[in-house]
């Protein structure tokens, strides 16, 4: 059985030490290069998740306030969510249904909505817009404050 040969440089007494320093060191500034991209990376991630439980909640939200439309409530005027709209109406049913969205970067528009003015059959719509603001620091290093989003539901009148 042939010995290996050991290199020159290993052969020194401190000389292995020396060398597993240099490899630490090599692996230290590896990580520092790569981190920044991994921060980009998660913090993308989470925006992206928060905000797209915003968008699913949002649309909920909106389809709830136009079946409650479609079926026997009138629209209390209200546009917002603070303070929260009387109790039965359309605007309150959004608001509770959404109530985990940031009440104030919310505007609900309702239109046909009333039952005694208009015939069974004809449509209502209920439109929301919701200002959703990022949540990391991701937001910062895009320049970017805020999206917009928006939910469109249209039913029959029943």
């Amino acid at each position: 059985m042939r010995r290996q040969r050991v290199p020159r440089s290993l052969q020194k007494p401190g000389a292995r030490r020396r060398a597993l320093k240099r490899e630490r060191a090599q692996s230290l500034v590896e990580f520092g290069m790569i981190l920044p991209v991994l921060l980009i990376m998660a913090f993308g991630v989470i925006d992206f998740g928060m905000g797209l439980h915003s968008w699913i909640t949002l649309t909920n939200a909106t389809r709830e306030g136009a079946r409650l439309a479609a079926v026997h409530a009138a629209s209390s005027g209200d546009t917002d969510c603070n303070p929260l709209p009387a109790v039965g109406t359309i605007e309150r049913r959004i608001c509770d249904t959404g109530a985990n969205l940031n009440a104030d970067n919310m505007t609900i528009t309702v239109t046909n909505a009333d039952p005694a003015g208009t015939e069974s059959g004809e449509p209502v719509t209920v439109t929301v817009n919701y200002e959703y603001d990022l949540v990391t620091p991701f937001a910062a290093l895009m320049q970017i404050p805020s999206l917009t989003m928006s939910s469109t539901v249209e039913m029959r009148l029943e």
